[in-house]
């Protein structure tokens, strides 16, 4: 296995990490300590200046982020921790909160500190029981021992933290989406602009909004301080990545890489090689949403933004999802295609009816009942779709099933041509590929 710096997974396997006491054995509660008395701009500034950006997905700078609160509104302000990880081959953040949750709960409280909030809260997936025991275990603790709650730390300043399940619905993980589901509403994207949450979020009062694995790596930074977090990576993506790596490899499972690491040495060191000595075809490196690649087209590959966006996809949440040559492709996106049309809120008109739209053609031409012209419609919807909704959950679906049809073309228009000349074979099932999405 490559040597790494380890930031986030550097104590995971200590069996009492998951405690306050394991945690500050550790060095744990240091980053706080040291920023109570510290300036909230400088805090800010220190966290812009690291250079990490958001471990969601969007890759949008976090410190860039919180320097977005408006002060002295006379409204409270909020910090929420984006715990809902429901994307297709991401699994990272469970990790943290089973093993290691008291950094996320630092990470907030810095945060907190930041943007001079007393109230945050930790929205997660509802699936997710072991995580939310865990995280609610750690909460208490630091309720007990002073660190939550009225003068924390002995500072004089109150701070308070909810942990808030969510009922199982994909489009929370969209952040308008999962503050209307905190609400108590239905969980439905708003409008941006105005609904930017940094201004008008939680009860239309500025709400700082980041995932669980952008929290974690805060008390890092704050201890060993920006530059040192900065030197790690490269110039445009700094730090290091926690992957979630799945599919048809030897060695399954979350790896913190620096950023820019070559992908085929990731695949053949962290992961072991492909399973059962079978042929590279395809690699999904961000989670489901991001656009597919084949194996050709990442000789060269890095694992950082600008890495994966040259090539035409994105590093999102880093969920690689390696598939090898026994994968159906039309199989394959089908079973996606199900996940998105199933998960879509259905305000939005575009995506509430294409995404049904493309999973029931995709369907046909699985089950060997393709007609031509088929192909050609799916991209003429996905045109309806992109850009039309009011969240990017459209975006999510259309992005992969472009990059299926453009990549292995020949697989959708050979089993369309089979089914004309009446030799299609049905698939076996819709997930026969590489598992149910859900």
């Amino acid at each position: 296995m490559g040597q790494h710096r380890q930031i986030l997974l550097e104590h995971i396997k200590q069996p009492d990490q998951h405690t306050l006491a394991g945690y500050e054995s550790r060095g744990g509660y240091q980053a706080i300590k040291k920023a109570l008395p510290m300036d909230p701009l400088a805090i800010i500034e220190e966290v812009k200046k690291s250079g990490i950006r958001g471990r969601g997905g969007a890759g949008f700078s976090a410190g860039m982020k919180w320097s977005f609160v408006p002060r002295n509104t006379g409204k409270p302000t909020y910090i929420i921790c984006n715990a809902d990880e429901s994307e297709p081959g991401t699994f990272k953040d469970r990790l943290l909160m089973e093993r290691n949750p008291h950094a996320v709960i630092e990470g907030m409280m810095v945060a907190a500190l930041a943007v001079q909030s007393n109230w945050m809260c930790v929205y997660i997936r509802g699936e997710y029981a072991y995580p939310y025991t865990q995280l609610k275990q750690a909460v208490n603790e630091c309720y007990a021992k002073g660190y939550l709650g009225k003068n924390i730390f002995g500072s004089g300043y109150s701070l308070d933290l909810v942990v808030h399940r969510g009922a199982g619905a994909y489009i929370c993980g969209e952040e308008t989406g999962l503050i209307e589901s905190l609400e108590g509403k239905k969980g439905q994207p708003r409008l941006k602009p105005p609904y930017f949450p940094a201004v008008l979020g939680v009860y239309n009062c500025p709400t700082i909004v980041n995932n669980v694995e952008t929290y974690a790596a805060v008390p890092w930074i704050i201890t060993n301080g920006a530059d040192a977090y900065a030197a790690i990576g490269t110039e445009k993506s700094k730090g290091t990545k926690l992957i979630s790596a799945s599919g048809h490899i030897n060695k399954p499972g979350v790896y913190e890489i620096e950023m820019g690491y070559p992908f085929k040495r990731f695949l053949e060191e962290e992961c072991g090689g492909m399973l059962n000595g079978r042929k590279l075809k395809a690699v999904i490196p961000g989670g489901s949403s991001t656009p597919i690649l084949r194996a050709e087209d990442i000789e060269d590959a890095v694992m950082d933004y600008e890495g994966w966006n040259k090539l035409g996809t994105f590093l999102g949440s880093g969920g690689v999802i390696v598939l090898d040559d026994t994968v159906d492709m039309v199989d394959a996106i089908q079973n996606l295609a199900h996940f998105y049309a199933h998960e879509s809120c259905g305000q939005c008109t575009p995506c509430r009816e294409g995404g049904h739209w493309v999973e029931k053609t995709f369907r046909r031409i699985n089950n060997g009942e393709g007609a031509p012209g088929d192909v050609e419609m799916i991209n003429s919807i996905c045109n309806q779709i992109m850009g039309h909704t009011i969240c990017p959950l459209g975006d999510a679906l259309v992005m992969p099933v472009r990059s299926f049809l453009t990549k292995f073309n020949e697989e959708f228009k050979g089993k369309i041509e089979d089914a004309l000349e009446g030799k299609s074979t049905p698939t076996k099932s819709l997930n026969a590929s590489f598992g149910d999405a859900h």
